[in-house]
């Protein structure tokens, strides 16, 4: 992981990491906790398949990925599922007919920085399949998967090859 070196506070070339959740100054005792982050991922349903995206930018370039995001400030984990399968998909949904599922906890690099997350687990069950036109920033494809068929391996993010590990195991 890339480590901050410049406290924030006194400008001193002294800040220190503990290799778990904080920088802190010596100089001046300021301290920078590395609070876990919020994040969703909706697992989209109709029978047996799953609609998962590509991701086309790193962390995990090419892997498949669940839709979701960051939670923003101010914002339910619900509100984030709706507005990150908004912004990923252009769907609208239902917040009221989400299934919370699980939370695991992950870690997502960006830019050499190790972000800590909570990872909560929804299921939006569809009555009809759908396809979408995508924006190609974060997204290279969406497809709809059987379950059957689903490689482990080829899924993004450790979180959600554990979730996946035991989501197949619960249908």
């Amino acid at each position: 992981m890339k480590l901050l070196k410049y406290c924030p506070s006194c400008g001193k070339e002294s800040l220190h990491w503990d290799n778990e959740k904080k920088w802190s100054c010596p100089e001046c005792g300021f301290t920078l906790y590395n609070n876990v982050a919020g994040a969703v991922a909706v697992v989209i349903r109709h029978g047996d398949e799953i609609y998962l995206t590509r991701r086309n930018r790193d962390p995990k370039k090419g892997k498949l990925d669940l839709a979701g995001g960051f939670v923003d400030p101010k914002e339910s984990a619900e509100e984030t599922c709706k507005r990150e399968l908004f912004e990923e998909l252009h769907i609208n949904i239902d917040i009221s007919n989400l299934k919370y599922l699980t939370s695991l906890p992950n870690v997502y690099q960006y830019k050499e920085i190790d972000y800590n997350t909570i990872d909560l687990f929804y299921e939006y069950r569809v009555s009809e399949k759908f396809e979408v036109n995508l924006e190609l920033s974060e997204i290279s494809e969406a497809i709809w998967i059987p379950l059957k068929d689903l490689n482990i391996e080829d899924i993004a993010f450790d979180s959600q090859k554990i979730f996946f590990e035991k989501y197949l195991q619960s249908i």
